[in-house]
């Protein structure tokens, strides 16, 4: 970052990016770590928090960091998964499958078979939400948008 900084300046667009990368990581260590002291180990936040500090280490270009932090996270992803299939199920049962709950969870799940290489099935699930959010809610909804930007996502890297 020193070399960036003395070669490129200060306020160039690569160190102002580098810059953040920096901030976001040592943010996310910050969260990660009052996550498992607060919540646990295997809370979904928690667990959410390691995979955005691994994408950030992507970012990086630190492969290593990225695939350890995956690797050491996988068989609590597993659990987690099985949660949000049973949370999904009984908003679905309990509210109706186009409740702003159900929708969130049917989210929460997508994302996670992402995270457990399940691609197709969680693009599969991301196209159900979206479809259910567009009877739902208005056309510039916050959770509309967002699922569709994910979507839209997941969709250049496994169409």
């Amino acid at each position: 970052m020193k070399v960036q900084k003395k070669v490129l300046g200060q306020e160039h667009q690569d160190t102002l990016s580098s810059m953040a990368m920096n901030d976001a990581e040592k943010l996310e260590v910050q969260v990660i770590e009052t996550c498992k002291k607060k919540l646990g180990a295997d809370y979904l936040d928690t667990l959410t928090s390691i995979a955005n500090l691994a994408s950030t280490y992507r970012n990086q270009g630190r492969w290593d960091a990225a695939e350890e932090l995956e690797v050491q996270n996988q068989g609590r992803w597993d659990a987690a998964e099985e949660l949000e299939v049973q949370v999904m199920e009984t908003c679905k049962k309990k509210l109706g499958a186009d409740h702003p709950d159900t929708l969130a969870s049917m989210n929460n799940l997508a994302h996670t078979q992402k995270s457990l290489g399940q691609v197709i099935d969680a693009i599969q699930l991301m196209r159900e939400c979206v479809q259910l959010c567009q009877q739902r809610f208005r056309p510039n909804h916050p959770n509309l948008l967002s699922s569709l930007a994910t979507l839209a996502q997941w969709e250049v890297i496994e169409p």
